[in-house]
């Protein structure tokens, strides 16, 4: 099931605004874009669901108990025959699937990342690094969807992408074990988490970070895909789950980075293990992957040419959750 947020293609949407919940919650299938709502009310009208609330929104749909998420999910194939009102993807705008999530995580889960952006600075393997996933709040009110604007960030001339994976949580829990924790996913998307590399360089010479160089943009979308949609792409379950999927980066229509999920060090129910420990996670809460090996231009060191400028646009693609795209536009 692949849930999208949307509004009219004519809503305007203020790239330096606070970023806010504009949306509405949608199904996508067969590049038609049916209301969540009335999903959920055909299902429930025809015997085959039962609610106690009807979901409008994505986040409503990821606070859905499993049984209904994966009910919901399995009624996409009948859409075309249920006889509902639907547009088509190309006369709405995707939002971000959740654009105001509870939290945002990143972790720094590929090893080829780390081992070849820290050599680019000279700088060796931390042996730490291996013993358990390691992350940095982001900021949950700085989130843009598929086709926004994205402001360059003031004080900085380095803009960097980074090609990411990201889960969505759908059942709060505490101190959850790995063996589990995939239980606790509701669906992935694309992340783009979007780093501007001198402040970051900067504060972190501080041991504080990163703040400043990573909180003014995370992308996220086209849409949320559910589990039961990546089956076929097992490698491995559990607490190692894998999924093997390509995963490729374009700026301006070039190709520059490609790289695959199965190849990440910690998996996402590690994650999940070390970002619920003495703490809840909520429905709706964000994980990302980190980077990709390849995944940003830190990684080119002196090969690279330049970071990003205005005018750019970057292309996130991973297969199955479809492509992600971005322009970098001139700040205020």
């Amino acid at each position: 099931m692949k849930l999208v947020t949307f509004t009219d293609n004519a809503v305007y949407i203020d790239p330096h605004a606070m970023r806010r919940d504009t949306g509405t919650g949608g199904v996508l299938h067969n590049r038609r874009v049916y209301k969540l709502s009335a999903v959920a009310q055909w299902a429930q009208r025809t015997g085959q669901l039962e609610l106690e609330n009807v979901p409008t929104s994505v986040l409503d749909f990821v606070n859905l108990d499993a049984t209904a998420r994966q009910s919901l999910a399995g009624l996409c194939e009948h859409l075309e025959e249920a006889g509902l009102a639907s547009v088509g993807i190309e006369e709405v705008r995707l939002r971000a699937p959740i654009e105001l999530p509870p939290s945002v995580r990143d972790f720094y889960a590929f090893e080829q990342h780390v081992k070849t952006a820290r050599a680019n600075r000279g700088l060796g393997m931390i042996p730490e690094w291996y013993d358990f996933p390691v992350f940095y709040f982001s900021n949950h009110r700085a989130i843009y969807g598929p086709e926004d604007e994205i402001p360059y960030p003031q004080k900085s001339k380095a803009l960097d992408f980074e090609l990411e994976m990201a889960c969505v949580i759908g059942r709060a829990g505490r101190d959850i074990p790995p063996e589990e924790a995939s239980n606790f996913i509701a669906g992935y998307c694309v992340m783009n988490d979007w780093s501007a590399r001198d402040l970051q360089m900067e504060e972190m010479k501080l041991n504080m970070g990163p703040v400043k160089g990573k909180d003014f943009a995370t992308s996220l979308g086209p849409w949320l895909l559910t589990p039961d949609e990546l089956e076929d792409k097992h490698t491995a379950g559990g607490a190692n789950e894998r999924y093997d999927l390509t995963m490729t980066a374009r700026l301006n229509g070039k190709e520059i980075s490609r790289g695959n999920f199965k190849d990440i060090y910690f998996s996402f129910p590690q994650m999940i293990e070390r970002a619920s420990l003495n703490t809840w996670l909520a429905p709706g809460d964000i994980l990302g992957s980190g980077t990709v090996g390849t995944g940003c231009l830190l990684e080119f060191g002196n090969k690279r040419e330049r970071y990003l400028q205005p005018g750019d646009v970057m292309e996130m693609e991973i297969e199955r959750l479809g492509v992600l795209r971005n322009t970098v536009i001139e700040s205020k």
